[in-house]
């Protein structure tokens, strides 16, 4: 049987690598994506509902398929603003697990970070390990949420200090072996090939480190 996949975030990075990898991938015959607006995709596989995202719900209708991809985030930089920045990353996530609870979606999948910590002093970890907690919460039977480390990739942005910090990611990469190969920098594309290989190996654990995505994207 051929499956339906959701995608939040397919105009990011990881999301928009993601949604080419299932497009590509024949146990895939649909592919619904919410966006806040059109990113131009065509192909017939794709059905792309536009709207706000922050209110997840007025999509429940169209929010059905057998696997949930939530590639959602945002940076202090592009959201200064600290509620609406939890509205995003802690927000969306949550609702979209609440979702799959109600329309009886068994597998989701959400992109977290290294560093998740509900008990952190940190806001961003807090807000990560928050949000992992919710998701958790809602007890979808194949939940695997992703700690990816710094994400490596070619973006549409002008981010120079984040060029910067690659470049010293990539430097430093050879000396981060053994437990620290989890701080080590992943390409994107490897997050979204692990997450696909996730949702049809359903493997029982649910949390996956750097180092551990590395290997699953590999395969």
């Amino acid at each position: 049987m051929k499956k339906t996949a959701i995608i939040l975030g397919a105009s990011g990075l990881t999301g928009n690598l993601l949604l080419n990898q299932l497009i590509a991938d024949e146990r895939y015959d649909s592919i619904v994506i919410f966006n806040r607006k059109s990113i131009g995709q065509t192909h017939p596989k794709v059905t792309e509902f536009i709207g706000d995202i922050l209110r997840l719900n007025q999509f429940k209708k169209e929010f059905t398929g057998h696997e949930v991809y939530c590639c959602i985030g945002t940076t202090a930089k592009k959201t200064p603003d600290r509620s609406m920045y939890r509205n995003i990353d802690f927000g969306i996530p949550v609702a979209a697990a609440q979702l799959c609870s109600k329309n009886k979606i068994d597998t989701f999948l959400v992109i977290s970070s290294m560093g998740a910590n509900p008990g952190s002093n940190l806001f961003y970890n807090k807000t990560k390990g928050e949000m992992e907690q919710a998701v958790l919460s809602k007890n979808i039977p194949n939940t695997y949420i992703l700690r990816p480390s710094f994400i490596g990739g070619d973006r549409n942005e002008n981010r120079p200090g984040e060029r910067i910090g690659m470049a010293i990611a990539k430097l430093i990469q050879p000396l981060l072996v053994g437990k620290l190969r989890k701080y080590r920098l992943i390409e994107a594309d490897k997050i979204a090939r692990a997450m696909v290989h996730l949702a049809n190996s359903k493997p029982n654990s649910q949390v996956f480190t750097s180092d551990k995505i590395e290997a699953l994207g590999s395969v």
